[in-house]
């Protein structure tokens, strides 16, 4: 009979320990580990054998770095301007990609989307969740809204399976030229004596089709769940071991979606994409900055818009805010969008720097359009709109700024300032107010809008508000 024994597994970085700890010695969490019951290494030498390129030696040599041939392989185009730009430019043969997001937040939806156009590429689908009915279901609804005609021999593979070993299988057989794993989760090991979804059951799978898709050049996209800390699912070491991971984030009350790269080993981590939602399916967003500043002609105050940047796209976003007398003794100070602590330190610079007495007011912060800016150059915009709402005078609809303040009251430059005024302009914009340090060197002739240069934060007050 098999041996078994059970071994204690941290659900953070995959360390193994003979018995439970409280506190794991590799990466210092607390209560992380989890009881797995293992098979000997002699019972699973069969099941091995099942997956790619085991041939049960090791035949990888030691190669010289200037005797490796560097080759620039073409990459796959998704036909899809948003996700080829937050890859760097389409996906890479051979690469491993982990796909994350909430619950019904439209994973499934836009790579079965994306797939419908590939129908240069032989694709095989691979679900563990869902009948093939049901996926059929939605092909058909996304299809008609987007125009597209399945003809007969054509669109994905569907694989309706949860045994890895069965995918690698029939992968074999097919030989597609992209690979989609519908979840994760869900695939399971017969060597691995756990239940799908399991420590170790994600663990060995990401490495069986890190594998697979290195020997064989074809590209693995894996969806993740999310656990409700809003963290990938699964031990830390799958988000090492995949090449590029993405975060799809969004409220479901709304219409966006922002689908974010977190890790690429082929391209930048600070690309963005954004995303309507439709019944038709996902609708990429060319031009966000139209669709995240409010259309209202009325001017009102706590308003203020910035020109932030995410990666190299430049895009005008509306800050809100709301200021308000205390009325329960403490100060609240709320943010969303932005962060808290930030916000904190900006109220601080406005009343130790410039004067203005907040400490028992209420403070809310909003920022339009329900996404997440990161931009320090939206710090300027921040104050002008919490001033603004302070002594209740509407900023120019027409007026945009950008700028980093610092502790001492300045206005640091911001990157790219080239970009942020093209957009500013585009959008028909008439004054931009702007950090004095990023004049230096800027070409003016080829902008119509009035460039404002200030130093410190109470010259931009005073540009503002006169």
């Amino acid at each position: 009979m098999a041996k078994e024994k059970t071994i204690y597994l941290c659900s953070e970085c995959g360390y193994e320990s003979p018995k439970w700890v409280g506190k794991c010695v590799a990466c210092g969490q607390w209560n992380t580990f989890k009881e797995m019951t293992i098979r000997s290494h002699s019972s699973s030498r069969k099941a091995n054998a099942a997956l790619p390129g085991h041939n049960g030696s090791n035949a990888a040599c030691p190669v010289l770095l200037s005797e490796v041939e560097a080759r620039q392989e073409a990459r796959y185009d998704l036909h899809d301007a948003e996700l080829n730009r937050v890859l760097g430019g389409g996906l890479v043969p051979g690469s491993l990609l982990l796909l994350g997001g909430e619950p019904g937040i439209g994973k499934s939806t836009l790579l079965l989307q994306t797939l419908l156009h590939l129908s240069e590429r032989r694709v095989l689908y691979v679900s563990g969740e869902e009948s093939e009915q049901q996926i059929k279901l939605r092909a058909d609804r996304l299809a008609a809204g987007q125009g597209i005609t399945l003809r007969e021999g054509e669109g994905p593979y569907l694989l309706c399976e949860t045994r890895l070993e069965e995918v690698f299988t029939h992968a074999k057989n097919i030989k597609p030229d992209l690979l989609v794993i519908d979840s994760v989760q869900t695939m399971s090991l017969e060597q691995i004596e756990s239940s799908p979804g399991t420590i170790s059951q994600v663990r060995e799978c990401a490495a069986a089709l890190l594998k697979y898709a290195k020997e064989n050049s074809v590209p693995v996209i894996l969806i993740g769940h999310i656990t409700k800390e809003g963290n990938l699912a699964g031990p830390k070491v799958l988000e090492h071991i995949v090449d590029a991971v993405l975060q799809f984030e969004g409220d479901r009350h709304y219409f966006y979606r922002i689908l974010r790269c977190i890790k690429n080993r082929f391209g930048s981590t600070s690309e963005l994409g954004i995303y309507e939602m439709r019944n038709e399916g996902l609708r990429p967003v060319d031009n966000p900055s139209e669709l995240l500043l409010t259309q209202n002609d009325e001017a009102l105050s706590g308003v203020a818009i910035a020109a932030a940047l995410e990666g190299i796209r430049p895009f005008l976003i509306e800050t809100q805010a709301l200021v308000s007398t205390a009325a329960y003794g403490t100060p609240q100070r709320s943010a969303t969008g932005f962060d808290l602590r930030r916000l904190n330190m900006l109220l601080a610079v406005l009343e130790k720097r410039v004067g203005f007495k907040l400490a028992q007011k209420d403070v809310f912060l909003n920022i339009a359009g329900g996404i997440r800016v990161t931009d320090p150059a939206i710090d300027l915009s921040v104050i002008a709109a919490v001033l603004s709402s302070n002594v209740d005078t509407p900023i120019d609809r027409d007026v945009c700024v950008t700028g980093e303040v610092g502790l001492s009251g300045e206005i640091r430059p911001v990157t790219r300032i080239t970009q942020r005024i093209a957009e500013a302009q585009k959008l028909g914009f008439r004054r931009m107010i702007l950090p004095k340090a990023c004049m230096k060197g800027l070409t003016t002739e080829n902008f119509s809008i009035e460039l404002v240069p200030v130093a410190r934060v109470e010259h931009a007050l005073r540009e503002l508000f006169g």
